[in-house]
């Protein structure tokens, strides 16, 4: 390089460090790139979108072609300035150059270029698939016989070829992704996405109407009796038994039976004309799955049981739902609900409020890993039939028992102690 002069070396070193900025920030851009926005992009028709989608079908490829060309123009460069450094300052240039062009390639070739691609990778993939992509058809040659002497290598090391992973999200993953959107996804919409999630690992245990807790048509009550359960009932469809749950019979549709309801002669035999068959639920049974089983079934009310057929209490289409959008019932049980607010900031809590119902209700964070309803998890920890006016700590929540009534707490108080520590001062 004798005949050029100093400036076209000074230019040609410039435009050097350009190009290793270019391919530094190419395969920073290339793998920091969001590939389901990317896929999205492709599918509405982006064209640069889709021209990266198919440079990173083949990543060892891409990132060939990327190294290679980084690898000529930061060798290059440094040619360059080994010849500017032994010319203006003689043979001590020789030992100088390797310092100041590894500083200059640093800042400017690699740290900068690739902060701002991990930063903005589709405002430098985008561009820079302009020139990968006819590069990745010049260079093919090269980058075959590349990657077949690094497949030689990786064979000699017992590298398990072929193997891609996955590039699908798992559920915690995506549950990752949905808690991050952040502003891009409204609270409601974002609570409502984490609940789905939810639905694969609860069950209809966690969630039905326990079985003394049911409403329901018992045929061996009397008519005026049965009548009178008919009229009064806040559900429009009950379950109908004889004697016992366990010998269930059926659902009734109540708005069925208005014609019905109104005429003075009502006999349990014309009731049973529209009852239709039960639909058993078994208790594991997780949400997302009953969800498709009402559907393919056309029910909105399962009976739930356990192994040995027994009846535990009922799910219906409605608490499922209820788990995704939450509590959207405006029928007069609304109006009896079972957590009671107080003027202290502590809460009355019906001992048979299951903990689900709990946590969604107060943005609360009890276990709902073992027993599926507040007396369960008292009786838990107590491991005993604790008397009233008994307190106890689980986690963060402070508990007061206010009633116990046939071996089952009835009622407590309940309040969070961080919240009470910040309504003490300090």
């Amino acid at each position: 390089m004798d005949s050029f002069s100093d400036g076209w070396l000074i230019t040609a070193l410039i435009i050097l460090i350009f190009g290793s900025a270019f391919f530094s920030s190419s395969e920073t851009g290339m793998v920091a790139i969001n590939r389901y926005r990317l896929r999205h992009l492709a599918r509405q028709g982006h064209r640069a979108a889709t021209r990266v989608e198919e440079l990173l079908r083949r990543t060892d490829r891409l990132l060939s072609v990327i190294l290679i060309g980084n690898n000529f123009v930061n060798n290059f460069a440094a040619t360059v300035a080994a010849i500017l450094a032994i010319r203006w300052l003689g043979d001590s240039g020789a030992a100088v150059a390797p310092v100041v062009i590894t500083l200059v390639m640093l800042v400017f070739a690699e740290i900068t270029p690739k902060t701002y691609a991990a930063l903005k990778p589709e405002r430098i993939a985008f561009p820079a698939s302009f020139v990968l992509k006819p590069l990745q058809v010049l260079l093919a040659p090269l980058v075959w016989l590349v990657n077949g002497v690094s497949m030689f290598f990786l064979r000699l090391a017992g590298a398990p070829l072929g193997q891609s992973e996955d590039d699908h999200l798992s559920p915690e993953e995506l549950r990752t992704v949905v808690n991050e959107a952040g502003g891009l996804i409204p609270e409601k919409h974002q609570k409502m996405l984490l609940n789905i999630l939810d639905l694969e690992s609860v069950t209809v245990e966690d969630i039905m109407i326990p079985r003394n807790e049911m409403v329901g048509v018992d045929l061996e009550d009397d008519m005026d009796e049965i009548l009178n359960t008919l009229r009064a009932s806040q559900h429009t469809r009950l379950p109908v038994y004889r004697g016992d749950p366990n010998n269930m019979l059926g659902t009734l549709h109540l708005r069925k039976l208005s014609r019905l309801l109104l005429k003075e002669d009502i006999n349990k035999a014309e009731l049973m004309q529209y009852t239709v068959e039960p639909y058993f639920v078994p208790e594991g049974t997780s949400l997302n799955r009953q969800l498709i089983n009402f559907q393919n079934a056309k029910r909105r009310i399962g009976i739930v049981v356990d192994e040995y057929g027994d009846v535990l209490g009922l799910v219906t289409l409605e608490d499922i739902l209820e788990e995704i959008v939450g509590e959207f019932t405006t029928d007069l049980a609304a109006t009896s609900q079972d957590i009671h607010p107080q003027e202290d900031g502590s809460y009355v809590i019906d001992g048979a409020t299951h903990l689900r119902e709990i946590n969604r209700s107060l943005d609360w964070a009890l276990p709902t890993g073992g027993p599926r309803t507040l007396n369960g998890l008292i009786l838990e920890h107590l491991e005993d039939i604790p008397d009233a006016n008994t307190s106890i700590r689980i986690d963060d929540y402070l508990i007061e028992i206010l009633q116990v009534k046939d071996n089952m707490v009835k009622a407590a108080r309940m309040r969070r102690a961080s919240d009470q520590a910040k309504a003490d001062g300090p």
